[in-house]
């Protein structure tokens, strides 16, 4: 997400070289989604360089590959985690957790399958879990069968509270494009560990999204004062105003809870580019 064209000369300073994107990045959010890692493998020498633009307590979720959670459902999948977990190594503490994105398809009934593979994985990272089926949203069997599961191995599961977009009908292309890709299910707020995530999805109207999240505001004031330390991701369909609203949605949090961090201050990023003249 730290390419993102349309904050390009907006938010961030570009052109820049790979190796800086992400250090500008980090003026305006200490933490991002590694969605990339979901279509391949990083190289390790991209990953240090993702180490060498970030301070140890920036968080990167970092979405284990489709090759593992899509084509293979969890299964016979060894080499393909150790090629993954090879890779992300120099990240260090900065890989906050790994996420676990299933599909749709993956119902209740697999559950157990889930629990084994959690199993089998190394106890030096965290793990956080997104379903999209939507009994687990509705059923409270299924859910409390999901919850023992990422209970016993100490997992995270991850919220995509996509409910602001469906509340009214889409009024653009990007909207009606997320309608028709995104998962329709009920918001939960139900925290396993201290490390809560959660994934929030707005709408193009920046008054609508800010609406949305005001009972996200509250549960994450009380998460905080609970001794929990959650991250959360804002979006929107386009996201072209997602680095601002996150620290927008920072400082909703912040006026709750005034002895939380201020996020890093932008402002004292370069506006351009170094050059030689």
């Amino acid at each position: 997400m730290w390419t993102h064209a349309p904050w390009q000369k907006r938010f961030l300073p570009h052109p820049l070289p790979p190796q800086e994107r992400l250090k500008a990045y980090a003026t305006w959010c200490n933490a991002v989604e590694g969605n990339t890692t979901f279509y391949a493998v990083p190289a390790r020498d991209t990953v240090e360089t993702w180490a060498r633009q970030t301070g140890p307590d920036f968080r990167f979720v970092l979405k284990m590959p489709k090759a593992i959670t899509h084509d293979r459902r969890l299964g016979d999948v060894g080499a393909e985690v150790r090629s993954f977990l090879q890779a992300i190594e120099p990240l260090g503490p900065r890989a906050h957790a790994l996420w676990i994105q299933l599909p749709a398809a993956f119902v209740p009934a697999d559950v157990e399958v889930l629990a084994g593979f959690l199993r089998r994985l190394p106890p030096s990272y965290r793990y956080a879990v997104e379903v999209r089926h939507r009994a687990f949203f509705e059923d409270e069997r299924s859910a409390r069968l999901l919850e023992r599961a990422l209970a016993n191995v100490g997992a995270e599961w991850i919220p995509f509270d996509t409910t602001t977009l469906f509340r009214t009908p889409p009024t653009s292309d990007m909207e009606r494009d997320a309608w028709t890709r995104k998962p329709r299910v009920a918001r939960r707020t139900t925290a396993l560990t201290d490390r809560p995530i959660v994934r929030y999805l707005g709408r193009d109207s920046v008054d609508e999204t800010v609406a949305g999240w005001r009972g996200w505001v509250g549960q994450v004031a009380e998460w905080l004062r609970e001794g929990r330390s959650p991250t959360v991701f804002i979006h929107t369909p386009d996201n072209a105003e997602a680095l601002p609203l996150a620290r927008r949605f920072h400082n909703d949090v912040r006026a709750r809870v005034p002895e939380l961090e201020p996020l890093p201050d932008p402002t004292r990023a370069p506006a351009e580019p170094p050059t030689l003249f």
